[in-house]
C-alpha cells in the first residue's frame, strides 16, 4: 500500500498530469491520501476515482473524433515510454525505471512462449498489475496468445487463490515463491482440484528448491517455469523451459531469453569462465530507457555499451543455464571466507518444521 510520502514523491517526481486511483483498499483511505499530498503536486490537474468517474471517463471517450485520434496514433512511436514502474534501492528514494511499448510487449510474447501459451489457457494472476509481473507476465503474455486473465480478487488470499483454479479450471497459475508456500500451507488445500493446472511462472524472489518439488508434485504444475530479471528490465531475462528436467526446474532460473544477450563478470568487469560466480548484465530490447529524469543515476546502472548492471551475483553452467547466488552487496564476509545468504536459506528450508526463510 502506498504511503502519503512515497505518493507524493512519485506524482511530483513523474510530473503526473492525470491520476485513475480507487477510493480505498484495505486500510487505506486513497482519496484522504491524495488530498493530503495535492498541495505538493502542482501539474497534478486532474483526478479521477474508479467508483465514480470510469463511466464518465468512458462516456467521454465516446466523443473523441476518429481522425483526431488516427493523428495521434500517427505520431506514436514504438520506442516511446509508455510505463514508469518506482523501483527501491537500498537508500534513498525510489526510482522510475522507465519501459517502452517494445519493452513490455515484447518481453511479454516471450514469456507467453515460454509457456506454450495459447486461446485454451486460462492464466490466475494474483500478482499486483502495477507491477511488472501482473502487468507484463500476466496481461500481456495473456494478450499476446489470446489466453483468458483470471483475477481471483483485489489482493492475494490464497484462499481465493485455489477457489479460483478449482472454478475455473486454471491451467496455469503465478507467484512468488510466499504465495506458493501459503497455498500448500492452507489447512483446505486438498479439497481442491487444481489437476486442471499445468505450467505458470514463480519469480520476484529466489524459488527454494523444497517449494518447487512441492509445486511440480501436489499443484501438477509438472510444466511450471522459473523467471528471472528486473523491472529495468521489462522484467525477464533468463526463464526455464517446458521440458527441462527438473534439476533444472529447481535448480536454475533458466537460460537467456529470444533476442537478448546475459554475460556474468567480475569486479573489473571481465567476462568469467563458466562455472565462476559474478555479476549478472543483460543488454537488448528489454533494457529501460533510462531512470526518469535522473541520468546520472542511470549511468550507474546502464554501461555505455547498453549492458544493464543488475547487481545479482549469478553463475552459469556449461549448458547456458543460469543459478542466482545472491545480491553483491548481501554477501557475508567470515573468517575471508564469501558466503552467500542464499545457500543458508536454502540449507534451512530443507528442515522439515521450517516453513520460509
Amino acid at each position: 500500500a502506498y504511503k502519503t510520502a512515497e505518493l507524493e514523491y512519485a506524482l511530483r517526481q513523474s510530473g503526473t498530469q492525470v491520476l485513475v486511483l480507487a477510493k480505498r483498499f484495505r486500510q487505506s483511505d486513497y482519496v484522504a491520501m491524495l488530498e493530503q499530498v495535492r498541495p505538493g503536486c502542482p501539474e497534478l490537474r486532474v483526478a479521477l476515482t474508479l467508483e465514480d468517474d470510469w463511466a464518465l471517463l468512458e462516456q467521454n471517450g465516446r466523443h473523441v473524433a476518429d481522425d483526431l485520434l488516427a493523428a495521434r496514433e500517427r505520431v506514436l512511436q514504438f520506442d516511446d515510454p509508455i510505463n514508469i514502474q518506482y523501483t527501491s534501492g537500498t537508500t534513498g528514494f525510489p526510482k522510475g525505471a522507465t519501459l517502452t511499448h517494445h519493452n513490455i510487449l515484447n518481453n511479454g510474447y516471450f514469456i507467453g512462449e515460454a509457456q506454450k501459451l495459447g486461446p485454451d489457457d486460462k492464466v490466475c494472476i494474483p500478482v499486483p498489475l502495477y507491477h511488472c509481473f501482473g502487468m507484463v507476465l500476466g496481461n500481456l503474455a495473456c494478450i499476446t496468445h489470446g489466453s483468458a486473465m483470471v483475477y481471483p480478487g483485489g489482493g492475494f488470499d490464497p484462499l481465493a487463490v485455489l477457489q479460483t483454479v478449482h472454478e475455473e479450471r486454471c491451467t496455469a497459475l503465478y507467484g512468488v515463491p510466499t504465495m506458493f508456500i501459503a497455498e500448500l500451507a492452507h489447512p483446505e488445500f486438498k479439497s481442491f482440484d487444481l489437476s486442471s493446472l499445468r505450467t505458470g511462472v514463480m519469480a520476484g524472489s529466489p524459488c527454494p528448491i523444497e517449494v518447487m518439488r512441492k509445486v511440480v508434485a501436489e499443484m501438477h504444475m509438472r510444466e511450471v517455469t522459473i523467471g528471472y530479471g528486473m523491472t529495468e528490465t521489462s522484467p525477464v531475462s533468463t526463464q526455464t523451459l517446458i521440458g527441462d528436467p527438473i534439476e533444472r526446474q529447481v535448480g536454475t532460473v533458466g537460460c537467456v531469453h529470444p533476442h537478448l544477450e546475459i554475460k556474468i563478470i567480475d569486479a573489473e568487469g571481465r567476462v568469467v569462465p563458466r562455472g565462476q560466480p559474478g555479476e549478472f548484465c543483460t543488454r537488448g530490447y528489454s533494457v529501460m530507457r533510462g531512470y526518469w529524469d535522473e541520468p546520472e543515476k542511470t549511468a550507474q546502472a546502464v554501461d555505455a555499451d547498453g549492458w544493464m548492471h543488475t547487481g545479482d551475483l549469478a553463475v552459469m553452467d556449461d549448458e547456458g543455464y543460469v543459478n542466482i547466488t545472491g545480491r553483491i552487496k548481501d554477501l557475508i564476509i567470515r573468517g575471508g571466507e564469501n558466503i552467500s545468504p542464499r545457500e543458508v536459506e536454502e540449507y534451512l528450508h530443507g528442515h522439515p518444521d521450517i516453513v520460509d526463510v
